[in-house]
């Protein structure tokens, strides 16, 4: 493997760590009040919304920094079919008004995570080629 394929897996994981976070940080400011309410509408108790905070704070910063990165990206990945299950169901099978589709956003997060499982931190990361500390 090259550099080059490092430094690709480098700014897969920064874009997706960073994006993801940013996330996050809206709901350290703001609360996960709404996550609750669609999940109790759904049956579910309340407190799996803090889960939110796993999948969008804890898991991009482990991608960031690139310590146990193929199941930080397993995270992501699980966190956002929640999303799109819970929040976006409805527009799964939709196209925005220029063509796309309405869930690309929610697609690329989970499609790069997907990836992350796939092809590891590469060695520029803390815990080098493998992600994992040892």
């Amino acid at each position: 493997m090259s550099s080059m394929d490092d430094a690709g897996k480098l700014v897969l994981r920064l874009t997706l760590g960073i994006l993801i976070l940013m996330h996050g940080i809206a709901k350290l400011l703001n609360g996960i009040g709404p996550i609750e309410g669609m999940l109790v509408a759904r049956g579910m108790p309340a407190f799996f919304a803090w889960g939110a905070y796993i999948g969008e704070v804890l898991a991009p910063l482990l991608l960031i920094i690139g310590i146990y990165t193929r199941a930080a990206a397993a995270i992501v990945a699980f966190n956002m079919i929640v999303a799109i299950a819970l929040a976006h169901s409805a527009e799964l099978f939709q196209l925005s008004k220029t063509g796309g589709w309405t869930l690309e956003l929610q697609g690329m997060f989970l499609f790069s995570a997907v990836a992350i499982v796939l092809l590891g931190a590469g060695r520029y990361s803390v815990a080098g080629k493998t992600g994992v500390l040892n």
